[in-house]
């Protein structure tokens, strides 16, 4: 199968500054998106710092280990470039008074033969739309989410609660960070979404699903995803990043291997 990405940030309606990032680096199969917090422009440097760190690095590894690296090799080295990145933002913050407090989440997404291996830190999230349902792939590290585990609130009520941006996780404010990862499969006609909390808090499941499955390309899916959130209020940057996994099979090599194409940014 063939991978096509398309990534997009928007500034939103009530913000001045853009403190989302992404990268892409299409021949390693890797993505990657982060929301950055913190004092004037210290969630942009945060976010910038991790996404140009990561897709370096990582993506450097990822093309030279090539298909014959093991899903346990590219866990590790995930988790080694993550930890790296996650120094360089502490210590920045650190050093540097106008960067004090400042953190990003994380998403980071790397295609391989045996699947999707997807990691977060944070409250921005992977969905899958897979045969025109969209599932959340992954499990946010926010306080509400923690109050939902316990029962203290019900879905419903969460999306009305004050405390939906209180992260429990995230990049570059303490020396070490956890990231949580695991191994998704990659079905033929799967679309993937990595998203900020920008989109997520503007627009619900059933209307995300919607505009990804009444969008037939990835430039129109990310154009009016990021439309319907302004016009939900736009109260936060918006960033997201879509793959598509294409079921046509390379016609070199053998088996799957996710040597994508991309159509824009």
């Amino acid at each position: 199968m063939i991978l096509e990405f398309f990534s997009a940030t928007d500034v939103g309606r009530a913000r001045d500054n853009n403190e989302d990032s992404v990268a892409l680096d299409e021949a390693a199969g890797l993505a990657v998106l982060a929301d950055g917090m913190g004092g004037y422009n210290a969630g942009e440097v945060a976010s910038q710092m991790l996404t140009s760190f990561v897709s370096s690095e990582l993506g450097r590894w990822l093309k030279d280990a090539g298909r014959e690296a093991r899903a346990g090799e590219v866990k590790r080295a995930m988790d080694i470039c993550v930890d790296n990145a996650n120094r360089a933002i502490f210590n920045a913050a650190n050093t540097n008074p106008k960067y004090a407090g400042m953190g990003t989440t994380l998403v980071l997404g790397v295609f391989r033969p045996e699947g999707l291996l997807l990691g977060h830190v944070g409250d921005s999230r992977g969905y899958r739309l897979r045969a025109g349902r969209l599932a959340q792939i992954t499990r946010d590290h926010s306080l509400l989410q923690e109050q939902i585990d316990a029962g203290l609130l019900t879905v419903e009520e969460a999306a009305f609660s004050s405390n939906k941006n209180l992260v429990t996780r995230a990049v570059g404010v303490e020396d070490t960070v956890l990231m949580e990862l695991h191994l998704h499969e990659v079905q033929a006609g799967d679309t993937y979404l990595f998203c900020s909390d920008g989109l997520s808090d503007m627009l619900d499941d059933d209307s995300i699903a919607n505009l990804l499955n009444g969008n037939p390309t990835l430039p129109e899916a990310a154009r009016a995803l990021i439309n319907a959130a302004n016009d939900s209020g736009g109260r936060d940057n918006i960033a997201l990043i879509l793959a598509r996994a294409e079921g046509r099979q390379r016609t070199e090599g053998r088996g799957w291997w996710p040597f994508g194409r991309r159509n824009g940014q």
